[in-house]
C-alpha cells in the first residue's frame, strides 16, 4: 500500500522529506482546547490491517486521548484512549476493546495495537509485553479519508475536540503500519529500530504543530 504526504489547503505542495525525530518528544505542556499533533499523511486505499505504537509519558489520572484516526463517517474509526491509570481502549469503527495494565503514574509507557479485519483479532503489547488477544469489528474496513491527531480526541472530523480529555506530558515514538507485527518488531519500535518501514514512523515522522506544543530534545 502506498501512502502520500497530507496536503494543508494554503501551503506550497512542494514536500521535503519528513524529519527523523529519533532522540526528540513532543511536550504538551497544560491542558487546552487545541493543542495537537497533525501527522501529514493518510492512506491511498482503506485499511483491512494496521498496527499503531507509541510512547507517552504523563501524570494525567483523568481520561486522555493518544492516537486519534477520525473520517467524516466515523470520528472514533482507529482510537488509542486511557479512561484511567492501569486502562487503555483501543477503538476500531466506533467499538472498543479494553486492556488492564499495571498502574503507574509519571512513568514512560510504551504501548502497541494491532487489528486484523479477516479475523477481528486485536494484539496488545505494554512496554514490549503481548498482553491477551482480543477481538473486535470482524469485516471490518477502515476509511482511507482521515485526519491522524495525536494529543486531542476527535469528535467530528479534523476537532471537536473536548479540553477534559486532552493530553498534557511527553509524547514520542508514534508508528503506524498497514500490517500486523510481531513482539521483536514491537521491541524494535520502542528503541526506533525498525526491521519492518512502517507507513510513518519517528525516523520520518511527517507532522504540523497546532497550538502549544513544542518538540524538544
Amino acid at each position: 500500500m502506498h501512502w502520500h504526504p497530507l496536503w494543508v489547503p494554503g501551503e506550497p505542495t512542494s514536500f521535503s522529506p519528513p524529519p527523523d525525530l529519533e532522540h526528540h518528544v513532543f511536550v504538551y505542556p497544560q491542558e487546552t482546547q487545541n493543542s495537537h499533533v497533525l501527522v501529514r499523511a493518510k492512506p491511498e486505499q482503506p485499511l483491512q490491517n494496521f498496527t499503531v505504537c507509541l510512547q507517552s509519558y504523563t501524570d494525567l489520572t483523568r481520561p486522555y486521548s493518544l492516537f486519534s484516526y477520525a473520517t467524516k463517517a466515523q470520528d472514533n474509526e482507529i482510537l488509542l484512549l486511557k479512561p484511567k491509570p492501569g486502562e487503555y481502549r483501543f477503538y476500531v469503527g466506533g467499538k472498543f476493546v479494553t486492556f488492564h495494565v499495571p498502574q503507574s503514574i509519571a512513568e514512560s509507557e510504551h504501548v502497541c495495537a494491532s487489528w486484523e479485519s479477516a479475523t477481528g483479532i486485536v494484539g496488545f503489547w505494554f512496554n514490549g509485553k503481548a498482553w491477551p488477544r482480543k477481538g473486535l469489528q470482524r469485516g471490518y474496513t477502515v476509511g482511507a479519508e482521515a485526519a491522524i491527531v495525536l494529543g486531542q480526541e476527535q469528535d467530528a472530523f479534523g476537532g471537536g475536540f473536548d479540553a477534559r480529555q486532552s493530553f498534557t506530558g511527553e509524547l514520542s515514538a508514534v508508528y503506524m503500519w498497514d500490517t500486523g507485527i510481531s513482539t521483536s518488531e514491537v521491541m524494535g519500535a520502542m528503541y526506533n529500530r525498525l526491521s519492518k518501514a512502517p507507513i510513518f514512523g519517528w525516523r520520518n515522522f511527517p507532522y504540523k504543530i497546532v497550538g502549544e506544543v513544542y518538540l524538544k530534545p
